[in-house]
C-alpha cells in the first residue's frame, strides 16, 4: 500500500513539474479619470485566453481596474520581449 501511495505521489509531482509556465499579456483600464495599462501576468491555470481573463478579472478588479483584453498567452520564452513595454505592471498581476 505505500509503495502504492508513494508512486503517485511521485507521479504527481514529476506532472506538476513538467507543466511548463504560462503568461498572459492584456489591456485593462480605470475610469473617473480614464487611465490604460498594458501588462503581462502569470496564468496558473489552463493556458488559454478564456482561462487568462477568468483568471485576471478579480486580481485587476481588486485594485479597480477592468480587463479589456487578452492580447495573447504564451510560455516564458516571451517574457523578456515584454518586460519594458509592460513597464510596472509586468508580472504584478
Amino acid at each position: 500500500m505505500t509503495r502504492t501511495l508513494l508512486l503517485s505521489a511521485t507521479f504527481v509531482a514529476l506532472a506538476g513539474a513538467t507543466q511548463a509556465a504560462c503568461f498572459a499579456d492584456y489591456k485593462a483600464k480605470r475610469d473617473d479619470p480614464l487611465r490604460l495599462h498594458y501588462g503581462v501576468a502569470e496564468v496558473l491555470g489552463n493556458c488559454t485566453a478564456e482561462a487568462a481573463a477568468a483568471e485576471l478579472e478579480p486580481r485587476l478588479a481588486a485594485d479597480n481596474w477592468q480587463l479589456l483584453s487578452i492580447e495573447g498567452v504564451f510560455d516564458d520564452a516571451g517574457l523578456e520581449e515584454r518586460e519594458e513595454s509592460a513597464g510596472e505592471y509586468y508580472l504584478r498581476y
